[in-house]
């Protein structure tokens, strides 16, 4: 396959092809031979992955038994051997097949940022100063380009979830792709099944406590997540084990809607690992 995303290179263009053009796109360098079993592997993946990016990572392929020169210069000493290009030097590398999920990662930690990803980041930015409302327009925009982007659907549950939009935001964990946030969509679900049932009233009223969790919850919907976290950490100092340890799932929640970001969270981690042990 030749194109200007993927192409053959050779000791002759390698210079220009490869080193030039690394000064502008980054460029993998997928060293490989006719005999290597392995590398019949690797390169579909790679030239896969690459054209995913729709040209902002190029892709260079050097057979070694026809370029050893090049090989020797960088020091490929078994193959498939991938270098990554960025200004003329070598980025990052990696040696062998790799499986797809780590390759994906390689690539995407070289391309620049998609103007989707740029604007998720900036909601992530304002859910750390509380500012729900805006930070849930921007996830909405950019889930119109991007609906399956497992970082905006949970930014966005997290803006819903301070909004009291409890709904919506288990409509969302529901159905939340494979990826690395989803194990933060499941921590935040006892925080959304507990506003959904505040706002249907069906959270328990018998007791002082009762009383307590329900208005943590509620602050917890009007976005107020350290008023929530207080009231949560003052019921588990009474019963750790309120409500079947429910006061400490939504803990974990709260912590979680706060951000490891937040500088405060470090700090109720530690009160509330206090209060449990």
């Amino acid at each position: 396959m030749t194109s200007e995303t993927i192409i053959d290179v050779n000791e002759l263009n390698f210079e220009y092809e490869v080193l030039a053009y690394s000064q502008n796109v980054p460029v993998i360098v997928d060293f490989w031979a006719e005999w290597c079993h392995p590398c019949k592997i690797l390169t579909p993946l790679l030239e896969k992955i690459v054209l995913e990016t729709n040209g902002s990572v190029r892709l260079a392929k050097v057979n070694i038994d026809q370029n050893p020169n090049l090989a020797m210069q960088y020091g490929v000493r078994s193959i498939p051997t991938v270098k990554a290009f960025t200004q003329r030097e070598v980025a990052a590398e990696f040696v062998g097949v790799q499986p797809e999920e780590r390759i994906h990662q390689f690539v995407k930690k070289l391309a620049p940022p998609s103007p989707v990803d740029l604007s998720i980041t900036k909601a992530d930015n304002l859910l750390l100063t509380y500012d729900w409302l805006e930070a849930e327009s921007i996830y909405r925009q950019a889930l119109q380009d991007k609906p399956d982007s497992p970082a905006g659907l949970l930014g966005l549950a997290k803006a819903l979830l301070a909004q009291a939009h409890a709904q919506e935001a288990l409509e969302i964990f529901h159905e939340f792709p494979p990826s690395k946030e989803y194990t933060q969509a499941q921590t935040l679900l006892p925080l959304a099944k507990s506003l959904d049932k505040l706002n249907k009233d069906e959270l328990p009223k018998e007791s002082d406590l009762d009383a307590a969790f329900r208005n943590s919850i509620r602050l917890a919907g009007q976005g107020n997540l350290p008023s929530a976290l207080d009231g949560t950490l003052d019921i588990l100092r009474q019963d750790k084990n309120y409500c079947q340890k429910l006061a400490h799932k939504v803990a974990l929640s709260l912590l979680e809607m706060m951000g490891e970001q937040n500088e405060l969270t470090r700090q109720y981690r530690s009160e509330l690992a206090s209060v449990l042990f």
